[in-house]
């Protein structure tokens, strides 16, 4: 099943997809409420609001204000052997903010204070049900589905300092979406990323060669602080990236930037000015 968050006049909502059409979730504003719901799968499976034609539908993020965000940085082989380092024993987490997020295809305006924007697709985990120091068999239950964004960081200020979280966390800079689709539908160890920048793909890659997988990241966070519906873990990104490339590449006004997963679907920011 796939989620997404519409907008409509009355304000958003959350909706189920149906062959060519989005089925409204009566009383729920966007996926992350549902997520809170004690049944949501089956008050999302059982859902007869009114619909919305495909074609007329305006998704905004699935979940535009998640409790946590946690970000797993290094995290595929491929990426983390382009920026010189070694395979690592533990992951590396940071964290964003709700303030942060975009929706899945808001334009992304660069910053004036750093030319060296870069992209980085990923695969997202969603949380569906609370995890509180959990195994990683148990995690899979506290799974809702998975999602996907674009990391887009700001590589000067980034690498200021030992510490990354000043170059993740620009406002309104992390687009996620288009739709969360529910685990049952969704094989993440048989699908593919690719990031276009202009049509040109620049990064490929199975979302299956996840160093630290999702259930070992929920497992992992959720022996530190529990995590709860609606949070959002942000798994890494392959090889492929600008900053890496010789010569480096780095996003500019007027570039298009895509992210698709296979299962997922696609999302497209248009670069502008700031």
């Amino acid at each position: 099943m796939k989620l997404a968050t519409i907008r409509t006049p009355q304000g958003t909502a959350a909706a189920r997809y149906d062959q060519g059409k989005w089925t409204l979730v009566d009383g729920y504003s966007d996926v992350g409420q549902l997520l809170l719901a004690k049944n949501w799968l089956r008050t999302a499976q059982n859902a007869s609001g009114s619909s919305i034609p495909e074609e007329d539908a305006q998704l905004d993020s699935p979940i535009p204000a998640p409790g946590k965000i946690i970000c797993v940085g290094l995290n595929y082989a491929s990426h983390i052997k382009e920026m010189g380092r070694e395979l690592p024993t533990h992951p590396t987490l940071f964290a964003k903010f709700a303030e942060t997020l975009t929706g899945p295809f808001e334009p992304i305006t660069a910053v004036a204070e750093d030319p060296e924007l870069d992209w980085e697709g990923e695969l997202v985990v969603v949380i569906g049900k609370r995890a509180d120091r959990v195994t990683e068999e148990e995690a899979r239950d506290a799974i809702a589905g998975y999602s996907s964004a674009n990391d887009i960081s700001m590589r000067g200020w980034q690498f200021r300092t030992i510490e990354w979280l000043q170059g993740k966390i620009w406002a309104r800079s992390t687009p996620i979406g288009p739709v969360v689709v529910t685990h049952d539908e969704f094989d993440y160890k048989n699908s593919t990323l690719r990031t276009r920048v202009n049509g040109e793909v620049m990064q490929e890659h199975s979302t299956g060669d996840l160093v630290f997988t999702p259930e070992h990241l929920v497992a992992y966070i959720s022996t530190m602080l529990p995590l709860n519906p609606g949070d959002l873990i942000l798994t890494g990104t392959p090889g492929g990236v600008g900053r890496a490339r010789d010569p480096q590449v780095f996003l500019k006004p007027g570039d298009v930037v895509e992210v698709e997963i296979d299962g997922i679907g696609p999302m497209r920011s248009k670069i502008v000015a700031p």
